[in-house]
């Protein structure tokens, strides 16, 4: 029960105890809730239920949105009570311990459109009302009203240059205005050609041909389906399986999703998915490295269950094993060895973390191995266009050049000339402006910076990656690393309280780092071309953001 025109806030059962937590800090007593705008307030209650003074374990959260247009009487009020009679029930006697936080004190109607449940569109949540953002330029998002967020993530990884880039929207302009569209069936273009040469030149020759399609998840269904048909083309067709490891993401579609071992994004689509995928340790040393074990000896532990899995499974049947290559030293160059003993393939993933964003344009570089496979997305085309790629090496080609010379595979909209002209111009930008170097040389900074503000937070049990692609795992105990409950949703509320206007900062949510469900994590993945003040700003705000939301749970437990 809510109620205006209260001077101050009240409870009304006596087993229940409030702590209110305003701005990050606790005041004891009653709460003043002050309108923050002629719209909507909205706050969330947490919850700890108590019986016998034992937990039970489980938290509960509230989330209340009051419309003023609802509800005129509290238009006018500056504080209102409330009673949590509504939302417990009165037949069992719970000692309740909440905290209440405000959520978005700065949202008004202009920095939201309606409620997605009013909205055509099928959003990829129905019960949430998203932020309308109209523009962008620089690092920064821009909404309704002129508020602006700093973009630290660069969406999902994807903006390597910052937003509004000139050159680019020119690019794809005049391509748009030349040729919009190309029928691959029968014709190529200029601007496919030329980003496919560019592709292929940036590997020294490593790589033979590149294949431009719209995303992510359909760079690795063609990658997976190019591997089983290498097999075809050299007379092994008995080998039909693939082997990933363990909380991989490798896209949405079901055969990328088949390779993955992501549980909660398979979960539901499980019975559909390709059942010949098997899965060993992903490389971790936070979690997986056992005490006193070095790198080599990690990295050799991890080969031999590789080779353990090949054999399992009968190495003659296995295509190809399937990676992404942002781990630690020497694991690649034994995964290598273990592909090469059997004849399989090695595909890398380099979707989110390639195209520049570890410090050199493809992340195995740092690794002294070259992939028989390889896909690529995101900072590919900067958000400018959908754009990704796969890169095949010499051995899958000629194989396919030799044999029958039709990859068995299409799209209407492969090799889309705004989308290559795009991805050409964004890495011919990347490369005259020697953004790489700048990648190196601002990661190194905020990777010292995160570390200096946040490694010695009771709830930050790791930092790391490698140029500008960083993530912070969160710990519930840091001694014996014990995630948060999945049911916590910690990664999305550090990066929903970030979006307010206190912080102004946008990070990414990831989950499942674990075992697939738990493990919270945020991705720290700004533009190639910021700067030492930006990386500054960003390490500060990113360490009050998580010192803030942490504030709170600190005095429920």
């Amino acid at each position: 029960m809510i109620s205006g025109n209260s001077d101050k806030a009240s409870v009304t059962q006596p087993q229940q105890q409030l702590k209110v937590i305003e701005g990050g800090r606790p005041q004891p007593g009653c709460y003043t809730l002050y309108k923050y705008d002629s719209w909507s307030i909205a706050f969330e209650i947490w919850t700890h239920l108590l019986r016998n003074g034992d937990a039970i374990g489980k938290r509960f959260r509230f989330l209340f949105q009051i419309s003023f247009s609802l509800y005129p009487s509290l238009a006018d009020a500056h504080t209102w009570s409330f009673t949590t009679s509504s939302i417990q029930n009165p037949s069992q006697a719970y000692t309740v311990d909440m905290v209440l936080i405000k959520l978005n004190p700065t949202v008004d109607a202009t920095d939201a459109v309606a409620s997605s449940k009013h909205s055509a569109v099928l959003h990829r949540h129905l019960d949430t009302t998203f932020l309308n953002m109209t523009r962008s330029e620089g690092n920064f998002l821009i909404l309704e009203n002129d508020r602006k967020i700093f973009d630290a993530s660069g969406g999902a990884a994807v903006g390597c240059l910052g937003w509004g880039n000139q050159r680019v929207a020119q690019a794809v302009t005049n391509q748009v205005l030349a040729a919009p569209y190309c029928a691959t069936i029968f014709y190529t273009t200029k601007v496919q050609e030329e980003l496919c040469r560019d592709l292929v030149q940036s590997t020294n020759g490593a790589m033979a041909r590149a294949y431009i399609v719209n995303s992510g998840s359909e760079a690795m269904e063609a990658a997976v389906k190019l591997a089983r048909q290498y097999f075809l083309e050299i007379d092994q067709p008995q080998r039909t399986r693939f082997i990933s490891r363990k909380q991989s993401y490798h896209g949405i579609t079901l055969g990328a999703l088949s390779v993955g071992g992501h549980e909660v994004r398979r979960a539901k689509f499980e019975p559909l998915l390709i059942q010949n995928v098997s899965r060993v340790s992903p490389c971790n040393a936070f979690r997986g490295k056992a005490p006193g074990e070095s790198d080599e000896e990690y990295a050799e532990r991890l080969a031999k269950e590789l080779d353990e899995e090949f054999q399992r499974v009968g190495p003659e049947n296995v295509c190809a094993f399937v990676a992404e290559p942002i781990v630690g030293a020497g694991y690649f160059k034994a995964v290598r060895d273990v592909c090469d003993k059997y004849g399989a393939l090695l595909i890398l993933d380099e979707v989110m973390c390639g195209m520049g964003r570890s410090g050199t344009l493809h992340a195995w570089e740092q690794e002294g191995i070259v992939p028989d496979i390889q896909t690529v997305g995101k900072a590919l085309g900067g958000g400018y266009q959908p754009v990704a790629g796969l890169l095949a090496g010499h051995r899958v080609v000629n194989a396919l050049e030799k044999g029958s010379s039709v990859f068995v595979h299409g799209h209407t909209y492969q090799g889309h000339p705004a989308a290559c002209a795009a991805a050409l111009e964004v890495q011919r930008i990347v490369r005259e402006e020697n953004l790489l170097s700048n990648v190196r040389a601002m990661g190194d900074l905020l990777s010292s910076r995160l570390r200096e503000i946040l490694a010695s937070h009771p709830n930050v049990g790791d930092i790391r990656g490698r140029g500008l692609f960083w993530g912070i795992e969160f710990v519930a105990d840091k001694e014996n690393m014990a995630p948060f409950p999945s049911e916590d949703h910690v990664c999305m509320e550090i990066c929903q309280l970030g979006l307010t206007d206190k912080y102004g900062i946008n990070v990414y949510p990831g989950g499942g780092s674990v075992d697939g469900v738990t493990g919270d994590h945020i991705i720290i993945s700004p533009a190639f071309n910021i700067s030492r003040e930006d990386v500054e700003w960003i390490a500060a705000t990113v360490g009050r953001l998580v010192s803030d939301y942490f504030a709170p749970k600190a005095v429920t437990q």
